[in-house]
């Protein structure tokens, strides 16, 4: 015993620096993970415009709001044309959409899957969409010569799944399948960032039901979550008759954001709700089909489609059920899409000014920001003030927990720092000057999306606030 006590006294002042060291890096990660703060993050906020313009297409080509804003806020960066590396924050505010897009999906029975983004040649081969398609699908074969393309869509790899499952008993239809998740299309002229890109998040919905009736209920039902869903997120969006395109299919619709940098040419009714894309309809036609009532061109962008298929698919592949006589059927079909990336853009391009970003309250990748004052102000004691806001925010509002983020960057001016919070487009920026020092501090509180300012106390500012929490 007293050996091994020796061989532990001598080996203890090996271990014991490498401990000490330890407990610190340790504790140095708790009390930084206590309080987020902006030096945490990765976020190249100084990429320079004539670097941008470079690593896009031409100089000249930075002709989109939301391309321009999200390159100079460092909120994407790209890697080749068409594709994007997406920011910390770009990826907050990404996945808050999902979950809004989940939970609208989920409400009306949506069950998620995710399926591989390589897909065969041959099941395109078999509804005869590896020609139709053209250039558009990115197209490899593996080290046996078997040819593949990048998915742009699912239809043929989902029909095929519910086929080879044998037949479905009627009683579990409608079925609602819906993914989340990289598409890629081979554009000619990827263009204005975000909106027209080569590579994407999309979330596609494949549903399967036992009749025409019941598809076009399902049809119905899904148009309106995605109405609820644009809504919830306070963008204007016109449902417009469309094409059925490439996808095929008896009826389709896109969900637009009337915006002048749109490609999309819209033909609205003035006097009923009738809307359509030029494709959709007559060439020249200016009156209404159902009120004769003028029609007006506007521009818009895509950001969501949906598409009954009745049996286009279901039938190439046999995706059939067992109907309520016992016998086999064949399921009818619709598909749905919603252009997850578009959306962050499209929002970001009809909500922001031609300097700041703003963004739809839901989704922003934090809703406050806290701004110290200068290291070496005459202010500077106000942190401590700030730091305590913070951590009364955290205790009494619990929903703000990672919405709050504190710019610590406390070498940098306060004016900056506002300028830089401008641009992110936080929807609160909270900052410590001259007042906090009063003898009832206060703070000055900016409203971003509305640009108003007032001086709250600490009270006020957390009754602002809990007012405006996230769900």
């Amino acid at each position: 015993m007293e050996g091994l006590m020796r061989c532990w006294r001598e080996f203890l002042p090996i271990l014991a620096p490498h401990t000490r060291h330890h407990c610190r890096h340790h504790h140095r990660l708790v009390d930084r993970s206590k309080r987020l703060a902006l030096s945490q993050f990765f976020h190249p906020m100084n990429l320079q415009e004539e670097m941008v313009s470079g690593l896009e297409t031409k100089p000249g080509d930075l002709t989109c709001r939301s391309q321009r804003l999200m390159l100079k806020a460092g909120l994407i960066y790209p890697s080749s044309p068409g594709c994007y590396s997406y920011m910390p924050f770009t990826v907050r505010a990404m996945e808050k959409l999902i979950k809004v897009i989940d939970r609208e999906m989920q409400a009306i029975g949506g069950l998620k899957i995710n399926m591989p983004s390589i897909s065969s040649a041959e099941l395109w081969r078999k509804s005869e969409r590896w020609d139709l398609m053209g250039k558009e699908l990115f197209r490899l074969a593996d080290r046996h010569s078997k040819e593949y393309c990048l998915g742009p869509t699912h239809e043929e790899m989902v029909t095929d799944m519910i086929a080879c499952q044998g037949s479905l008993s009627y009683r579990q239809l409608p079925l609602l399948l819906y993914q989340i998740t990289r598409k890629f299309r081979d554009e000619p002229k990827p263009r204005f960032g975000l909106l027209r890109s080569r590579e994407f998040y999309m979330k596609d919905m494949y549903t399967f039901d036992v009749s025409e009736e019941d598809a076009y209920l399902t049809y119905n039902m899904v148009c309106d979550a995605y109405s609820s869903l644009f809504q919830d997120l306070g963008l204007e969006v016109v449902k417009v008759q469309a094409d059925t395109g490439n996808i095929g299919g008896k009826m389709s619709h896109e969900f637009q954001i009337p915006a002048t940098i749109g490609e999309d040419r819209l033909l609205v009714c003035s006097s009923c709700r009738f809307a359509a894309n030029v494709e959709a309809i007559s060439s020249g036609q200016k009156e209404c089909p159902q009120c004769q009532g003028t029609l007006s061109e506007t521009k818009g962008i895509e950001v969501g489609h949906t598409f009954y298929l009745g049996t286009k698919y279901s039938s190439v592949f046999n995706a059939s059920y067992m109907n309520n006589q016992n016998k086999p059927a064949v399921a009818d079909m619709g598909c749905y899409g919603l252009g997850v990336t578009r959306i962050l853009a499209a929002a970001i391009e009809v909500l922001s000014t031609e300097s700041s970003i703003r963004w739809p309250r839901l989704i922003a990748p934090f809703q406050v920001c806290l701004i110290p004052p200068k290291k070496g102000s005459k202010e500077e004691t106000a942190s401590v003030q700030i730091e305590k806001l913070y951590d009364d925010m955290m205790e009494i509002l619990p929903l703000m927990k990672g919405e709050t983020i504190l710019d610590d960057r406390t070498h940098l001016t306060i004016g900056k720092r506002l300028n830089d919070a401008n641009k992110m487009g936080y929807p609160y920026v909270v900052i410590a000057g001259k007042k906090a020092l009063e003898k009832s501090p206060q703070f000055e509180v900016w409203c971003q999306n509305t640009g108003e300012v007032w001086f709250l106390t600490k009270e006020g500012v957390i009754d602002l606030l809990r007012s405006v929490e996230v769900v």
